[in-house]
């Protein structure tokens, strides 16, 4: 007997309270996550990094208090709406409570786990393919047009979140063409359904036109730092390693898609996973770009391994329970790196036996106590405090001709974060999306710099009439620790001048790489 709604239910139920119980509270915000919501203090329909639909989460978690539940909560939301979706997926392709439970746990203890932990884009595109491709199927089931109006609203709304979501389109259409599925094109309901996907995309399409399409910047720069660097090699040796747990069960789903005989009228799905993966390979694309590719093969692997137990009963029997007891077997040695589950001190002893491994291995090449990503979890609080603690040194009459400017995203974010309800300026950045965020050269000149980060602060001291260090970062497990905080007096006109200027070449580097719809630069502090 097939499991009902409410096995989904418990597995979405049980990924959204795990992120909140299961987490060590010593840990603070991840770097990028302070950069989205700053977002939602700049609405626009576009940004530097990303489209807008994270600004509009941004928005609403900072209307809500902008705590900590409710930072977490969206992506906690998309990955308890994404292991529903692979459950039911899983009963649709005529699964029964066994082969639910498998495609839920292969979901729960795979890479998802810090994804859906984390404020980034990445959550909603993971369930945004993954509730593409189970609509796709029930399309095959029953060619109603609904399925087709809802892929192309959920896609349109990817196009929303991130940019990779064309590596997905174009891997759908390949797929649709390759097999009878292509039928679809001479319907009325796909090509509303594409419609709608391009209405939905549609502002962020203008505004990236209007500002000189900045994301062909943005591209060359990621390839020229990041992507160049991806092999395929380790592109596709991650592939085996961010869903580990579940490889036995992924890996039998799309072979299932392609060549099972029941599974026939959903081969487009078995496609859409090898054509996507060939372009994010071509295109040295990183390796989680291909997660949201995943999930409905689990649902896909666990009924064609129901449906193959069930032609050796006796077997079953034991086979059964075993394959559900696997995936925690197999994540065990990975357990302590999903998430954050161990204060600092406690994950530097349990890190000990994996040096060398590349567990611990930071961007600079070598290993340092915890991972990269819990370091980048730490210290923000404490360089929000210190820089809140050297702008009230200010006297009051000079704090309102005050400029913050931090060296990057992650120190600026941090400090608008921590700082939102006590009444200080913004900090500003040069970095991403905080170029447009600068405020307008003030009439009457900066009295006060408070630099963060600043790696040469010996240049700066001949263009200041005082300059001095207040504060510094002291957390040994934070990526940030050892970052300064200066306080520059009377700062010479000399030295605003250089700084807005550099600013403005900075935009422009960004927005002169395509269309500009009747302007070539934003305004300082554009939103």
């Amino acid at each position: 007997m097939k499991s009902s709604r409410l096995l989904p239910l418990g597995f979405a139920l049980l990924k959204f309270l795990s992120g909140f119980f299961l987490v060590s509270s010593a840990y603070e915000l991840h770097r990028d996550e302070y950069l989205y919501l700053n977002y939602g203090q700049h609405l626009a329909w576009g940004y530097i990094e990303v489209p807008p639909f994270t600004a509009l989460q941004s928005w609403l978690t900072l209307a809500l208090g902008g705590g900590y539940f409710w930072v977490k909560f969206w992506p906690l939301l998309w990955g308890s709406l994404t292991v529903y979706v692979v459950a039911r997926a899983a009963q649709r392709l005529g699964g029964g409570t066994w082969a639910v439970v498998l495609a839920g746990l292969c979901y729960l203890l795979g890479a998802f786990s810090r994804l859906n932990f984390l404020f980034q884009p990445n959550s909603f595109e993971v369930f945004a393919f993954t509730l593409a491709c189970y609509w796709l199927i029930r399309y095959q089931q029953r060619p109603t047009p609904r399925f087709l109006y809802g892929i192309g609203a959920i896609l349109g709304l990817a196009l929303l979140n991130k940019y990779t979501p064309f590596f997905f389109l174009a891997a759908l259409v390949l797929g649709l063409l390759l097999t009878p599925a292509r039928l679809m094109f001479t319907t009325r309901a796909f090509w509303v359904g594409a419609g709608l996907a391009l209405l939905l995309w549609l502002p962020n399409l203008v505004w990236q036109l209007r500002h000189g399409i900045p994301f062909l910047h943005h591209m060359q720069e990621l390839h020229d730092s990041q992507l160049v660097n991806v092999s395929v090699a380790n592109f596709w040796k991650d592939q085996l390693l961010m869903c580990l747990p579940a490889l036995w069960v992924w890996l039998p789903g799309v072979l299932a898609l392609l060549v099972y005989p029941s599974f026939r009228p959903y081969r487009t799905v078995g496609l859409l996973y090898c054509f996507g993966l060939l372009i994010i390979t071509l295109l040295h694309g990183k390796s989680y770009y291909a997660l949201g590719y995943y999930p409905i093969l689990f649902a896909a692997g666990a009924v064609w391994w129901e449906q193959q137990l069930a032609h050796w009963p006796s077997a079953g029997r034991w086979l059964r329970p075993a394959l559900l007891v696997l995936p925690f077997l197999l994540v065990l040695p990975l357990y302590p790196f999903l998430l954050p589950f161990y204060a600092p001190a406690q994950m530097e002893q349990i890190g000990v036996p994996y040096r060398g491994t590349g567990a611990l291995r930071w961007e600079d090449g070598h290993d340092h106590a915890i991972p990269q990503d819990f370091a980048d979890m730490l210290g923000w609080q404490e360089l929000a405090d210190k820089t809140w603690q050297a702008y009230q040194a200010i006297p009051d009459s000079m704090r309102a001709r005050t400029l913050i400017k931090c060296d990057n995203y992650g120190q600026a974010g941090a400090i608008n974060y921590y700082n939102r309800n006590r009444p200080m300026p913004a900090a500003a950045s040069f970095n991403g999306s905080y170029l447009y965020w600068l405020p307008p050269r003030p009439a009457q000149p900066y009295r006060y710099l408070l630099l963060i980060g600043e790696g040469n602060p010996d240049e700066l001291t001949p263009y200041f009439q005082e300059f001095r260090k207040v504060g510094e970062v002291t957390n040994p497990y934070a990526i940030e620790r050892g970052t300064t905080i200066y306080l520059g007096t009377n700062p010479s006109s000399a030295l605003l001048d250089r700084a807005y200027r550099e600013h403005a070449e900075e935009v422009a580097k960004w927005e002169g790489n395509g269309l500009s719809l009747g302007r070539s630069a934003p305004a300082a502090g554009e939103k």
